[in-house]
């Protein structure tokens, strides 16, 4: 199960002299805002220099209008990245696994076999139907976007499918199992921090993420019907053939995934699930994508017969042990450039340049640029924790709140704006689920209806923020821009608005009172029944 390391300040935490005001608190967020807005929409730079400008204007108003001191700021920016830590050996892991797996054979057999099996029409719906039970299994919609997600971009664009469509789908299906799955860290840490059983906590998001997933289902195949077009005469044959002629697909190149997949089937965690899939994917390279194994058979062949023919001579000795180092060498060398691929990518030649595009990798790194933005948004996100600016606006926020809707709407509002300003899901559920648990027993109101809204508009938000761990991870491993997306991430726009349309029908909103009611006449007629 996901924990913090620290637990987030509350309101009441901060001692009076030091909390900041609701416009001490506004004016970091507002100068984050315009930083990301004027640097990277504005002037064309990347996210880490309006990042790095934030952090700094953040550090100048804690300081010196707030009054919090450099060492409490610098503490906040670590317990952020301690926070983010796992998030960051993940991407580090994954990009190393792409590369792998691509260079063993395992993601170009998976394209091929999909160009076989899927055909536009069907294939959005599909992938998401796809991601959606591999992403349940496993308890991890990173796990399930940097694996299979990789793969279905790849059958995507070979079946003519826009790529933002196909990583639309795969988030859609990786958040939907993610969120229901008893696996899944994110899950485990809304029921956890509100108080809420982990099964009731499933059953009670059962239904909006039925529905979400219904609805983008639909989506998914009218956009599939209309949207596609036509492949041209050839072209899967075409890709097909460039595979085959660049990898030897057979079964065994699937050997990196059953491992991984089984693993985290067994409950191990993603992290050293996806570790034992890079050497998985090591092996697989050097022993079913290289002929490594006849020259050191043949190598030890010759040595025997050496040493037959001449038992008692040192010279057919010295023959044997040529002989081995020589078979050796073809296994060295594969090692070698297994081990470089992981490290440095690949662009592989196959004489086909959209193959060229879909299987060329980054290895670790690739990872660098990622990570950059990742540490530069968890660092801000801890100071802007550690300075009081988050536990401030949650609590004004909760004092606005005068309804059963209103609370609804807030918390989701509350989700989406820790992934914004925090850039890390984890604080999305709990920096809204420890401000508004009081206001739920305020209101009479199960804990259960406050683990199913911080996941419904915190866990599955996160992908659609262009800084938050989750938008830049999935970005990065898809190949596709976060804004570019995120009109086809489905499940990301209608779960927090199905989440909103219940708090204000009170459809499925459960009161403590009528749970209790339930139980007294349970019982009661489980005694009559005797």
């Amino acid at each position: 199960m996901a924990t913090l390391s620290f637990e987030p300040l509350t309101y009441d935490d901060i001692p009076e002299y030091e909390r900041p005001t609701l416009r001490q608190a506004l004016v970091p967020v507002v100068g984050m805002l315009a930083f990301l807005s004027v640097g990277a929409i504005g002037l064309g730079l990347d996210a880490q220099m309006p990042l790095l400008w934030g952090v700094v204007f953040t550090g100048l108003v804690g300081r010196y209008w707030i009054g919090i001191s450099w060492r409490r700021m610098y503490e906040g920016i670590v317990d952020g990245l301690r926070m983010g830590m796992q998030a960051i050996l993940i991407i580090f892991v994954i990009y190393v696994l792409i590369a792998v797996w691509t260079a063993a054979g395992t993601i170009p057999a998976l394209v091929y076999y999909g160009l076989d099996l899927l055909t536009p029409a069907v294939f959005l719906p599909v992938t998401a139907l796809l991601a959606t039970g591999v992403a349940f299994a496993v308890g991890s919609s990173w796990t399930t976007a940097g694996t299979l997600g990789v793969a279905f971009i790849g059958i995507g664009a070979g079946l003519g499918v826009p790529e933002p469509m196909t990583a639309g789908a795969v988030l859609t299906g990786a958040y939907t199992g993610d969120k229901i799955s008893p696996l899944s860290d994110t899950t485990n840490l809304a029921a956890a921090v509100t108080n809420t059983d982990l099964l009731t906590h499933i059953r009670t998001m059962r239904v909006g993420t039925g529905i979400a997933l219904g609805l983008s289902l639909v989506g998914y195949a009218v956009l599939g019907l209309t949207a596609t077009g036509s492949i041209p005469a050839g072209r899967v044959a075409e890709i097909q053939t460039a595979i085959t002629g660049a990898y030897s697909i057979h079964p065994v190149v699937f050997l990196p995934l059953l491992v991984t997949f089984g693993l985290a089937l067994r409950g191990y965690p993603a992290l050293p699930s996806l570790t034992v899939g890079v050497f998985a994917g090591v092996a697989t390279q050097v022993f079913a994508q290289n002929s490594v194994v006849g020259p050191f058979v043949d190598g030890v062949a010759a040595a025997l017969g050496a040493v037959a023919a001449a038992p008692l001579s040192p010279a057919a000795y010295g023959d044997a042990v040529a002989a081995v180092g020589s078979g050796l060498a073809p296994f060295t060398e594969s090692f070698v450039t297994a081990w470089d691929v992981a490290q440095n990518g690949a662009a592989p030649e196959t004489g086909v340049a959209i193959v060229n595009d879909l299987l060329a990798t980054e290895g670790l790194i690739g990872a660098a640029w990622t990570i950059t933005i990742v540490v530069a948004a968890l660092a801000l996100g801890g100071m802007l924790e550690r300075t009081g600016v988050l536990a401030v606006l949650a609590h004004r926020l909760s004092k606005s709140i005068s309804s059963v809707s209103g609370l609804t709407a807030g918390t989701a509002a509350s989700a989406f704006g820790m992934n914004v300003l925090a850039a890390e899901q984890y604080m999305s559920i709990v920096v809204p689920g420890m401000s508004l648990r009081g206001l739920y027993d305020d209101f009479d109101l199960e804990s259960r209806n406050l683990s199913r809204a911080v996941e419904a508009a915190g866990t599955t938000t996160s992908a659609l923020v262009p800084w938050n761990a989750g938008g830049v991870y999935m970005a990065g491993v898809l190949g596709v821009p976060t804004l570019e997306y995120a009109p086809y991430y489905f499940l990301g726009i209608l779960s927090p608005l199905i989440l909103v349309a219940m708090g204000a029908t009170g459809w499925r909103i459960t009161k403590k009172s009528e749970e209790t009611q339930a139980g007294i006449a349970g019982a009661v007629k489980s005694l009559g029944d005797d």
